[in-house]
């Protein structure tokens, strides 16, 4: 074989190894920092998705913290409006305790007032105290309990200070009252001292019967 025909087969040999499968797979350079660009956004992306889970969980957090806090707070609110109310009730309750007696005194004294004087200016003066002292109590949501004899007695309202016999009254009717009730709203600030009538004690019954009488023996 000559020189050029050796010459041909290596430049055949050159060529084919350049071919090889390995070679041929390989891609572009531009194509291939194509793949590189497209691994990082992906890479990228993926982080993203990572920190939006992580910052959604946090405001929901968050969130549900303030949300807690909120209520807790109107809670406490609530709660302190109502303990302001309860104390304010307590100090109105014991201010007007002290002036029912007051109105007590007032009532026993026009009771008791002869006829001759019942007219006079200085008690119509006297009276107006009266009506300005009980204004200030119905101011405070106060009233007195009212009733009348007869009315049933009411353990919620009334307390019994004496039971009576008393004719023209049933057990358990109101025959007088002692002392005036009020009311502070819908609670009994003080009970109404009254008189109830009671039944009379039943008749005793015959301890011994009548003994028949014997009509046949007698015949």
């Amino acid at each position: 074989m000559t020189e050029e025909e050796l010459k041909d087969v290596s430049s055949d040999s050159e060529t084919s190894e350049d071919l090889t499968p390995e070679t041929a797979d390989e891609l572009p350079e531009d194509e291939a920092e194509a793949v590189g660009e497209d691994e990082t956004l992906e890479g990228q992306l993926a982080q993203l998705e990572i920190r939006l889970a992580e910052a959604e969980q946090k405001t929901a957090e968050y969130l549900d913290g303030w949300q807690r806090a909120q209520a807790a707070f109107a809670n406490f609110r609530k709660r302190n409006e109502t303990e302001q109310a309860q104390w304010r009730s307590m100090a109105n309750e014991r201010l007007l305790l002290r002036l029912l007696p007051v109105l007590d005194d007032f009532k026993r004294a026009f009771e008791v007032v002869p006829d001759a004087y019942k007219d006079a200016p200085w008690l119509d003066g006297i009276r107006l105290i009266e009506r300005k002292v009980y204004s200030v109590i119905e101011s405070e949501n106060a009233k007195a309990i009212e009733l009348e004899p007869g009315d049933s007695f009411d353990p919620n309202l009334h307390e019994a200070v004496l039971y009576q016999e008393v004719d023209g009254f049933d057990e358990g009717e109101i025959v007088t009252e002692i002392e005036t009730g009020y009311l502070l709203g819908d609670r009994v600030l003080r009970p109404a001292l009254v008189v109830v009538a009671k039944a009379p004690p039943a008749p005793p019954a015959n301890e011994t019967a009548e003994e028949p009488t014997d009509k046949a023996g007698d015949a």
